[in-house]
């Protein structure tokens, strides 16, 4: 799976309507919600705000499409299929349309949101998706420094720790170096 560094926007005119592709990364479908809300504030006046979403949460993969008005699957769903395809995750694309008043057909929609947001996806920059996790430790002083540089290694860091007769800490790294980590203290 891979995910968004940053927003990104892309402009195009396909007979005489506007589109304006935006991508955007989403930790919650909450973040998705408010980034939508904004797009509405910032474009109030467009014919269309067209958007999906794919989020990894706790419970799982969390998918949305929307055609905002548009004929049933000709703008949401073409979007949608460019994530999945791609396997994007945590991550938002819109595609704000101002109608032009040529009309495009159900086939021309289809075209135009699917490469909109095909453009957008090709802006971006994108790197893999590396889940991560917390752990909780308990330690001698003496394990401290080893530790600190295993970590290192590991491409782990140290979130909170709590001196008293030992050391106590929440330390994250990526999944795939729990292996590692436990081979270590072991």
């Amino acid at each position: 799976m891979k995910i968004v560094v940053a927003a990104c926007q892309v402009e195009e005119l396909i007979k005489k309507s506007r589109f304006i592709g935006i991508i955007s990364p989403c930790r919650s479908e909450a973040e998705a919600l408010g980034f939508l809300n904004d797009l509405h504030r910032r474009y109030p006046d467009a014919s269309h705000i067209v958007y999906a979403y794919r989020i990894q949460s706790a419970d799982g993969l969390v998918c949305r499409f929307h055609d905002a008005g548009e004929p049933s699957s000709t703008a949401g769903k073409p979007i949608f299929q460019h994530l999945e395809g791609k396997q994007l995750i945590n991550l938002l694309v819109a595609v704000v349309r101002y109608f032009g008043g040529v009309k495009l057909g159900a086939g021309g929609l289809t075209r135009a949101y699917g490469n909109v947001a095909k453009a957008v996806i090709e802006a971006a920059d994108i790197v893999d998706y590396i889940e991560f996790a917390e752990v909780s430790l308990t330690l001698d002083y003496n394990q401290l420094q080893p530790l600190e540089y295993q970590l290192k290694k590991l491409d782990g860091c140290i979130l909170a720790q709590d001196f008293s007769d030992n050391v106590r800490l929440t330390v994250k790294l990526p999944k795939h170096h729990l292996a590692s980590l436990n081979a270590f203290l072991a």
